[in-house]
């Protein structure tokens, strides 16, 4: 499996208090356009891209490869989680270790269903391939996404730009069972 290694994909469904994390079905393909052609959830992104570019490029089921979760609530799909090995990484801090990344629709924003569902993941990732560190990169601007890196237990690496604004990029280290 590219991305993550030698991991059963998909992966039994992740359950937490309020919601599920599984691959995408066909049912998500409006819920997919709608995040990525979304101008508040890629603020800090590089901006949207066209919705009819989108619906273009999306004729059928939204694309399944390892380490990208549907994250569902009350059945619907609400956003994404992505856990992918990146080896061209642009940092060399980051080069070969997997990168979390995220995104969720605005309306539920301010739920905690971020914290609530790159937690669920993380233990997940952390259960299939023990050891592995994980890396997060986001803008310095993001408040958001660095308040969430701060609870996830992400913590400082490096600092630097990119994309014409300060970038910021901080490291999980694996959970090592004492002996």
């Amino acid at each position: 499996m590219e991305g993550l290694g030698p991991v059963a994909w998909p992966p039994e469904l992740i359950r937490t208090e309020r919601l599920v994390l599984r691959g995408p079905e066909t049912r998500d393909r409006a819920a997919f356009i709608e995040l990525l052609a979304s101008p508040e959830v890629h603020t800090y992104l590089g901006g949207p891209r066209p919705r009819d570019e989108l619906e273009h490029e999306m004729s059928g089921a939204p694309e399944r490869w390892p380490g990208s979760f549907v994250v569902e609530l009350d059945g619907s799909m609400i956003g994404q989680i992505l856990l992918r090995r990146t080896p061209g990484h642009h940092r060399p801090a980051a080069a070969g270790k997997v990168d979390l990344g995220y995104l969720f629709l605005p309306r539920v924003w301010g739920h905690g269903y971020a914290a609530e569902a790159c937690a669920a993941a993380l233990d997940w990732f952390a259960g299939v391939l023990p050891g592995e560190p994980v890396v997060l990169a986001t803008q310095t601007a993001n408040a958001r996404s660095m308040r969430l890196a701060a609870k996830l237990g992400f913590t400082e690496v490096e600092r630097f730009e990119a994309w014409d604004a300060e970038q910021w990029l901080g490291m999980r280290s694996p959970v090592t069972p004492s002996s």
